[in-house]
């Protein structure tokens, strides 16, 4: 964390990292940009320190392949000095790395939930010892469709486990899941900032569709 030259903690760093670390259910409310990545990854890599290696302990589901591809390389550039490894795991690409990662029990893993449940059909995909799942991104998935498809994931998981819900807004059908989810959560919202950050000016060219390109 000194070496990526974080020196405060974010708003949700000050209350979703005490939590994770003292092993809560954790449902947070927290827009894109907050620091939320880190706010469960630190807890998680605490957690898995010295803990032996070969088996899947942590499951990350989030909706696309690029916030999967980001997650890993935050959890890349945050495990920098311990052993723990992290794969990503998502459609578009060939499943074989993807099988030899999970096949070799990757501490960490961080999918999709289409190409997670392709791999689910397969033995060599072993969640039965996971201990921490984070949802990211929950009501995109929930907007995206996939509610059917995170419900067939759960059921895959142990019923003991640490939960970190994270979610940019908490319509009711986020709310019933969340309940399905989680144990006695600590309940975090951190309120979206309506004004520009400062420094920052705002303009709108409104122009015809045709002009775009010579404008920019």
């Amino acid at each position: 964390v000194k070496e990526l030259g974080f020196l405060q903690p974010t708003p949700i760093h000050k209350e979703a990292i005490p939590a994770g670390l003292s092993g809560r259910d954790v449902i947070a409310c927290a827009s894109t940009g907050s620091g939320k990545t880190a706010a469960f990854l630190l807890p998680i890599l605490h957690r898995l320190s010295g803990k032996p290696r070969g088996v899947t302990r942590v499951l990350v589901v989030t909706p696309t392949r690029e916030l999967a591809l980001q997650i890993d390389e935050h959890l890349k550039l945050l495990a920098k000095h311990t052993p723990i490894r992290c794969a990503a795991v998502y459609g578009g690409v060939g499943m074989e790395p993807q099988r030899r990662a999970l096949q070799a029990g990757i501490d960490v893993v961080v999918a999709t939930p289409g190409r997670l449940l392709d791999h689910l059909q397969y033995s060599y995909t072993r969640l039965e010892q996971v201990e921490a799942l984070v949802l990211d991104e929950a009501d995109r998935m929930l907007d995206m469709g996939f509610l059917p498809d995170i419900r067939r994931i759960l059921s895959r998981l142990p019923a003991k486990r640490q939960t970190f819900f994270f979610s940019a807004t908490m319509p009711p059908e986020i709310e019933r899941l969340a309940c399905d989810m989680l144990h006695e959560p600590v309940r975090i919202d951190i309120k979206r900032h309506t004004q520009p950050v400062a420094g920052v000016t705002q303009r709108i060219y409104p122009i015809h569709h045709t002009l775009k390109s010579p404008l920019l």
